[in-house]
């Protein structure tokens, strides 16, 4: 699987590299600064991106500008954001370009390896990987979401995770049963139509938190 990595920190960038290396990824290419991603995304056609959102020379949003612009002229094409802190802003302006695997996490997600490979893995399969904290700050400021109660928050918040209903329930510490329940009630108060496609359904929720 290609990947392409942004990061201008040299040590997490070489640490990217060699993780992704180790778990048979093929990292095509792993730049340092703005300017230079968006064309390397154009030319390397990657499974998928990994890129810091923040990049020289502003360290502003070069790195979401550049996914943003990618996806744009390579529709579906699947990235995943890492971050410093939470800034759900830019997990917004990313959810906003349509088709294909997506992600947004910290950067401390990085050290859990197991986890963060299937990130990676889910997002190149054209699921979603979304870190928890964003998650909270998006349904904290979605007041529609009021109509919600705190248990159909909690299953959201691991739906937008791209987890399994089984694994929802396990995290939770209830049935499957009980979780297929919040959700078909859940997606009936946010007028979405009930799925079993769970990428299906982890982005419908994630569009409607975007709009």
């Amino acid at each position: 699987m290609r990947v392409v990595i942004a990061e201008d920190h040299t040590l997490l960038r070489d640490g990217l590299t060699r993780l992704l290396s180790a778990f048979d990824f093929d990292v095509v290419a792993a730049v340092d600064n703005g300017p230079a991603l968006l064309p390397a995304l154009l030319e390397h056609r990657p499974d998928v991106a990994v890129l810091d959102v923040r990049l020289p020379p502003t360290f502003t949003d070069e790195g979401l500008q550049a996914a943003i612009a990618a996806r744009t002229r390579l529709p579906g094409l699947p990235v995943l954001m890492l971050s410093q802190h939470v800034e759900p802003l830019y997990a917004r302006e990313l959810l906003s370009t349509p088709h294909g695997g997506i992600g947004y996490l910290l950067k401390d997600r990085v050290a859990d390896v197991s986890d963060f490979v299937d990130a990676v893995h889910r997002v190149a399969g054209g699921g979603t990987a979304m870190d928890p904290e964003v998650i909270s700050r998006l349904v904290a400021r979605r007041e529609p979401l009021a109509v919600l109660t705190a248990r159909e928050r909690e299953v959201l918040g691991e739906m937008a995770q791209g987890r399994s209903n089984a694994a929802i329930a396990t995290n939770l510490g209830i049935t499957e049963k009980s979780v297929s329940k919040h959700i078909n009630n859940m997606l009936t108060k946010l007028d979405m139509p009930p799925s079993d496609d769970d990428n299906r359904r982890v982005l419908a929720v994630l569009t409607y938190l975007n709009a």
